[in-house]
């Protein structure tokens, strides 16, 4: 785990040496463990290291193959790169380190760009081939690790972080369609695009070749999750199934040559994660597996007796961290410099003490539950649009009866609220009403992001809107706060439910067997019987690492206020006097979305 950067001439020109530190040192918090850069003719590669597997200098990088052939630096983990190491071992290739690094370098030499296919882990590399005259940048197949890229003239340049490519263009001016995307609708993480101007994201599953001769530039595809979890029939072993792939998935990630632990929230995803980790963990160094849990200070989102829970059935190393509204204030600037880029809510900052808490016990590696909702139909919406598809499949009797057994079982949700959530999906025009009122201060229409429009496309198809969510609408996000909050303090999040055979394999099962008498992840909860806690596993919502946001909020509005009235980018977009004279009567996340903006303005100095 790291950060890379990179620079590409396209007129034979050598690249600036100077800018390319500057853009490594704009990275240092994500590598503190060493720093290394490589001149290549026209090419030119950066790498702060974070040490996690094979900690000796053999691990450095920019990494080159014996023959000189391939460069590479790396950001990610194979986590199977032991087996594939042995694979390549039989076809003739000689190792002299013991990291996945020089693993990827030898794939590549082996199998080309065609080598992604054999990699089960999360990933952002390039690799330079000086014999093709090409470079290949590729991100995992879900995004899990970042790659971003710029263009100036003839030169391209790539990271890990946009604060690096911002040192490249030398601006830091907002993208404005982004920001009124995000103002206005709620767009936290585009597939494409950034918060700045000329800093372009490569989206997951994704490669970006190019061709030093020609200059060509060429962005494709590598892996789309709806071909590969198609299907699906029948399951009768669904549980047994989702609990073997979860469990070989966890042992994967315990695969280190430094500490492990996890973020535990008491939730059913976390919690199922850190009762697998723990014994193998015991087993393998004698030691109790640690898990930190973040205490909200409000009781009605303070999940710490769930997590209680499983830290005693686990027996785990218990480390808790409890933010207050002072801790919040003081160390906000901090986490909005750590994102770079505006987010949607206070949560984020509960994260982002976690990863520092982490880091100051000396734990670099966290295991976490991302994932898990999106895969087995965790969220309150995935119900409305079974209901739509069992009302277009089998009509209203249809819909009655599955709603019926819902609430004979574990689902809880309001009729009215059910009816409300597969409105809002099947119709776009009640998405962009909501978007109009809320955004009723701003100047000019709100933006099209397309976004309800794809939803409605595919809420009659619940694996449709699975994948929707997990490529576009909800998953990027996630991942994008979890890494820079992570990497802020060198610490290295892995994601259990992101293996791509376990998501696969929960996608490709019928929505009747992920939801079932009302329960939303019933394979999951039925693998977790007998490991996790009745009361955890069987729990109808969970909560999450959520920040006190009303207490919070409250107590910070006069900063806010402050904040949103200096900011020259609030506005521009602002209709004279609205902002202030509605403030009060603004949503709270409405109100959340004009600060963050405020605040990235004044810590990133943006224009």
């Amino acid at each position: 785990m790291c950060g890379i950067a990179g620079l590409v001439s396209l007129d034979g020109s050598e690249p600036d040496l100077g800018m390319l530190r500057r853009m490594n040192e704009a990275a240092a918090h994500r590598g503190p463990d060493g720093s290394g850069l490589l001149a290549r003719g026209t090419v030119a590669l950066a790498h702060r290291r974070l040490a996690i597997v094979g900690l000796g200098p053999a691990g450095a990088q920019p990494m080159v193959s014996r023959d000189g052939r391939l460069a590479v630096t790396y950001n990610g983990e194979i986590y199977n790169w032991i087996e594939l190491r042995e694979e390549l071992r039989g076809l003739g290739h000689e190792f002299r380190s013991d990291c996945d690094t020089e693993v990827l370098l030898a794939a590549y030499a082996e199998w080309g760009p065609r080598c992604v296919d054999r990699f089960n882990g999360m990933w952002a590399f390039a690799v330079h081939d000086a014999r093709a005259g090409t470079v290949f940048l590729s991100r995992d197949r879900f995004g899990v690790k970042p790659l971003l890229w710029s263009r100036a003239g003839t030169t391209i340049a790539f990271g890990s972080e946009p604060g690096q490519l911002l040192a490249f263009l030398g601006t830091r001016r907002a993208d404005r369609d982004t920001v009124r995307a995000f103002l206005a609708a709620g767009i936290d993480e585009p597939v494409r695009e950034s918060f700045f101007e000329g800093v372009r994201k490569l989206p997951g599953g994704h490669s970006l070749t190019i061709d030093l001769g020609s200059g060509a530039v060429q962005e494709v595809r590598e892996y789309s999750l709806a071909e590969r979890a198609g299907g699906g029939g029948g399951v009768e072993d669904a549980a047994a199934v989702v609990g073997a792939g979860l469990r070989d998935s966890v042992d994967l990630r315990l695969r280190a040559d430094v500490p492990v632990g996890t973020c535990l929230s008491g939730g059913l995803d976390s919690s199922f994660v850190a009762s697998l980790a723990a014994p193998a963990y015991r087993a393998a160094r004698g030691e109790r597996f640690r898990a930190i849990t973040a205490v909200s200070e409000d009781p009605t989102n303070d999940e710490s007796r769930w997590a209680d829970m499983v830290v005693r059935r686990a027996d785990l190393d218990s480390i808790t961290v409890r933010p207050g509204y002072e801790d919040f204030s003081r160390t906000f600037d901090d986490v909005v410099r750590t994102q770079q880029e505006p987010f949607g809510g206070p949560s984020i900052c509960m994260q982002w003490f976690v990863m520092r808490t982490a880091r100051e016990r000396g734990i670099p590696v966290l295991l976490d539950g991302q994932g898990g909702d999106e895969t087995l139909l965790g969220y309150r919406r995935y119900y409305a649009a079974a209901l739509i598809s069992e009302l277009r499949a089998r009509g209203i009797a249809g819909a009655m009866a599955l709603v019926r057994g819902w609430r004979r079982g574990g689902g809880q949700m309001p009729l009215a609220s059910l009816i409300g959530h597969a409105a809002v999906l099947a119709f776009p025009s009640l998405s962009h009403f909501k978007a109009r009122v809320r955004s009723g201060w701003m100047r000019g229409p709100v933006p099209a992001t397309g976004l309800p429009e794809a939803e409605a496309a595919a809420c009659a198809d619940v694996r449709a809107l699975q994948v929707l969510d997990i490529e576009r609408a909800n998953l990027p996000a996630l991942l994008r706060f979890e890494d820079r909050n992570s990497m802020r303090f060198a610490v290295e999040a892995r994601l259990p439910f992101l293996d791509w055979r376990l998501v696969e394999t929960s996608v490709g099962l019928p929505p009747a067997t992920k939801i079932r008498d009302g329960w939303t992840k019933w394979p999951l909860r039925s693998a977790a019987h007998g490991v996790l806690p009745e009361e955890v596993a069987w729990r109808r919502w969970k909560i999450g690492f959520e920040a006190p946001t009303a207490r919070w909020m409250a107590r910070h509005d006069a900063v806010m206020r402050t904040e949103v009235g200096r900011s020259r980018i609030i506005a521009e977009f602002a209709r004279p006097g609205l902002v202030e004279r509605r403030w009060a009567r603004m949503h709270w996340s409405v109100r959340w979305r004009i600060y963050c903006v405020a605040a990235w303005e004044r810590c990133m100095q943006v224009s």
